[in-house]
């Protein structure tokens, strides 16, 4: 049965979901804050947390991010609906669907885990604990885990300014929301640049 492109977004948006909500929970559930897991020497499972923007970086007040983020998610959702009704190609809603989907991911740990789970630091946290959570409403933290320190050296002590100094790379920590939201940007500007720029002229232009 072929799929109509509605269907295709609602089950990209869906599968993202269900995958980014089931790993946070299972880190939020079996590890401390902190645990390390090493899968291999170059991919850990490794439980940060963070109120702050994709890998970790942080830039806003709490609460003004996750609105920001809440009217950035209605404004990608008005966007995808006038894209199917456009009938644009499969594959750009696809990937507008996983930056949506991503975004979503995380906005639902910022609205709901501060109170549906207790801390994580120095324990592993219980889901809905009888003496509540450990934060309110919107002030929720934001779970990662994908750790890769690919490359694990030291600079040579010749080289200037860094000489000497440990370096790490990949070393932001991130979740699988955010790899959504990357890798859906990631290909838009790789291979539907004309698409992304024919959108947003149609856009301006109030077709």
């Amino acid at each position: 049965m072929k799929l109509s492109k509605g269907a295709w977004v609602t089950l990209v948006i869906i599968l993202v979901l269900l995958i980014d909500q089931i790993i946070k929970i299972w880190v939020k559930t079996h590890m401390a804050l902190g645990d390390s897991k090493e899968i291999t020497s170059w991919f850990y499972i490794y439980f940060t947390e963070n109120d702050g923007m994709a890998f970790g970086w942080k830039f806003f007040d709490k609460i003004f991010l996750t609105l920001f983020r809440l009217i950035a998610s209605g404004a990608i959702v008005y966007y995808l609906w006038t894209l199917i009704k456009k009938q644009y190609r499969t594959a750009y809603l696809v990937c507008v669907a996983l930056i949506f989907a991503g975004a979503v991911g995380n906005i639902i740990d910022c609205l709901f885990y501060g109170v549906i789970f207790n801390t994580s630091l120095g324990q592993v946290a219980t889901f809905l604990p009888p003496e509540g959570g450990y934060s309110t409403w919107l002030h929720g933290q934001v779970v990662d885990m994908f750790y890769f320190p690919l490359i694990d050296t030291t600079w040579p002590s010749w080289m200037p300014f860094c000489g000497g100094e440990h370096f790490i790379f990949f070393r932001p920590i991130f979740n699988f929301a955010d790899a959504s939201i990357s890798v859906g940007i990631i290909i838009l500007l790789l291979f539907f640049r004309k698409d992304l720029s024919e959108s947003l002229e149609k856009k301006e232009s109030g077709e």
